[in-house]
């Protein structure tokens, strides 16, 4: 087990204040917008964390005789023990990744538990409220609306960029959460950084900034910059570039008073032993990583461009993901013959500024090329526009 200076963060009472520039009055209003006191919800600041013996141990043990496991590894898996409640092996090296303390990082059971946790910690059902930006990533309103939390909807223009103005008129002193998507999901884009920039300066409750698709991004991560916002929550994945979609592992970055809000409201075993040592394998083989982000670039620019060719297309958007945007002339129609074909996009027409739109994941070549046949014989037989 690891130093016990390092678990106290687990089971201490919560720092619930950061430093505030000007006036510390509670009842201020944008002056205050970092007091985590002012924002997270009343029941949390008295809770006493859930705590295992292992977390007030320091030392090497000779029997771990406290949480009634098996003592027997009946598998072989060595998987008989509780996992390491809070991931220090794994935080350890992800600091050193992303040049990020390790009192900065949560780790969650995919990135939808730092969302879903986010929503418990700060907004109080039936009173409060959380802003999103569509079209983005659906989960945001989903999580809120299972936690009763009113989802105030703030459109992008027509060119998916985010419009700060508008983001501030439909805020209020009950505005807890501004999810933001960078790169865009299902767009690809990035929000620009100044627009960013801004709604860090003046919402006036927590930004969460999702980072899912940055490593495929010409743009640097928010990560660097964190140390300026103590009201910027950043989370990342290593479902997509990582390749491990079915480790699930969600990363939060956040200000150390933040963090320990999630450490006291998380299930104590969030993250499986598997995954922690999955991670763990996936973050050494960095050079695998790096060759993968060439062939993703070569694939995604060579997919976009025959795409663009095909008479049923009318615009391939541009994208700084792992995936493209495609408007279709008849976008219903041609998902349909794909997966009739056993091939699986996902139709985001119904999204806002997204009509006629199929979201289609950059594949390997074989599976490119596939898509590419099948669109090229449906081009053949579709109606001259």
């Amino acid at each position: 087990m690891a130093r016990a200076e390092e678990l106290e963060a687990h089971a201490r009472a919560v720092d619930i204040r950061l430093e505030a520039d000007g006036s510390a009055d509670d009842e201020a209003a944008p002056s205050s917008k970092n007091d985590l006191h002012r924002l997270v919800r009343p029941t949390l600041l008295s809770l006493k964390p859930y705590s295992s013996a292992r977390s007030e141990f320091s030392g090497e043990a000779r029997a771990w005789l406290d949480a009634n496991e098996n003592a027997e590894d009946l598998s072989g898996l060595g998987l008989n023990r509780y996992p390491d409640p809070l991931q220090l092996r794994l935080k350890r090296r992800l600091s050193k990744l992303k040049g990020i303390g390790e009192a900065n990082i949560f780790l969650g059971n995919g990135s939808d538990e730092a969302i879903d946790l986010l929503l418990r910690i700060f907004c109080e059902p039936g009173l409060d409220n959380v802003i999103t930006c569509p079209p983005t990533y659906g989960m945001y309103g989903v999580l809120a609306g299972i936690h009763g939390v009113e989802q105030r909807q703030v459109p992008l223009d027509r060119h998916f960029r985010l419009r700060p103005e508008a983001v501030l008129a439909a805020a209020d002193q009950r505005s807890k959460l501004l999810f933001l998507c960078s790169p865009n999901n299902p767009t690809g884009n990035l929000l620009r950084p100044a627009d960013v920039e801004f709604l860090l300066r003046e919402f006036p409750g927590i930004v969460v900034l999702d980072e899912a698709y940055i490593d495929f991004a010409s743009q640097p991560s928010w990560l660097s910059r964190l140390p300026e916002f103590p009201n910027l929550v950043i989370l990342q994945t290593l479902s997509k570039a990582w390749a491990l979609a079915g480790a699930r592992l969600g990363m939060a970055f956040a200000a150390e008073s933040i963090i320990d809000l999630f450490n006291k409201v998380k299930y104590p075993y969030n993250i499986s032993e598997l995954t922690q040592r999955a991670a763990l394998t996936a973050l050494e083989n960095t050079g695998a990583f790096d060759q993968y982000l060439d062939r993703l670039y070569h694939e995604r620019l060579l997919l976009a461009e025959r795409l663009q060719a095909l008479p049923i297309v009318q615009r391939v958007f541009p994208s700084e993901a792992n995936f493209l945007l495609v408007r279709f002339r008849q976008a219903d129609e041609v998902f349909r013959s794909l997966r009739n074909e056993g091939i699986i996009v996902r139709n985001r027409s119904s999204e806002i500024h997204c009509h006629g739109c199929l979201r289609i994941t950059v594949g390997t070549s074989q599976e490119n090329e596939l898509l590419l046949k099948t669109l090229e014989r449906l081009s053949r037989i579709a109606p001259t526009p």
